[in-house]
């Protein structure tokens, strides 16, 4: 009779853990439908929100954009005030290992410009910004900056020919001019007249978008 009993009980209980490991998981269902790309932003000052949070800043709209517009990509922001490009290439290497990220946006040079750095040196470390981005199977977007001539004007023109030189010989997707419709206006600039201020983020995120819905091939 207990035999008889236990037998009851057990069947019932086994059908239904049966049931249960059949069905798929809700976190392997969770998994499936939420897996995004990567976007990783290599960054300084200008993305990483100097004198404000970082959720203002354009990375973090862009990531929100993104979702708004249900375009399946995580916005990874690995931005550093100070950077320097020889600092990126210190960082990236870890950055591509960690994230894997589909798309590598490339936004530095500003403070080796600011500090005098030579071009040449700038561009060399642009160059294999990218290259490493891409050696990782990342589609790359590259950031142009431009800067005072405090350096004279000859300078100044080498270091923004830079950007251009580098996204041509590597063929990646170029921002000519990352502060288009920023730089200069007082509104828009910290007072130290180098940092764009919280209100004129959306604006560089309009001056980024057309180039990453290109790179994402979105458009």
């Amino acid at each position: 009779m207990f035999k008889k009993l236990f037998a009851q009980i057990l069947f019932p209980v086994v059908t239904v853990l049966t049931l249960v490991l059949a069905l798929p998981s809700h976190a392997d269902t969770v998994s499936d439908t939420q897996q995004h790309g990567k976007i990783l932003v290599l960054g300084d000052s200008l993305s990483s929100g100097y004198n404000f949070s970082p959720d203002k800043t354009w990375v973090a709209l862009l990531d929100k954009k993104l979702s708004e517009e249900n375009i399946n990509y995580q916005v990874i922001n690995s931005s550093i005030s100070g950077d320097t490009t020889t600092q990126g290439l210190q960082r990236l290497p870890k950055l591509l290992e960690v994230h894997q990220p589909d798309v590598v946006i490339i936004e530095l040079g500003g403070n080796d410009g600011i500090r005098g750095f030579p071009p040449k040196t700038i561009k060399s470390n642009l160059d294999k910004l990218v290259k490493m981005s891409k050696q990782s199977n990342a589609e790359v977007l590259l950031l142009g900056i431009r800067i005072f001539p405090n350096y004279g004007e000859r300078y100044a023109d080498a270091f923004f020919n830079n950007y251009q030189k580098v996204a041509d010989s590597n063929e990646v997707a170029l921002v000519p001019f990352f502060l288009e419709n920023v730089g200069g206006k007082d509104d828009l600039m910290q007072k130290d007249g180098i940092h764009p201020n919280e209100k004129a983020q959306p604006t560089l995120l309009d001056n980024v978008w057309p180039k990453v819905q290109e790179v994402l091939k979105t458009e």
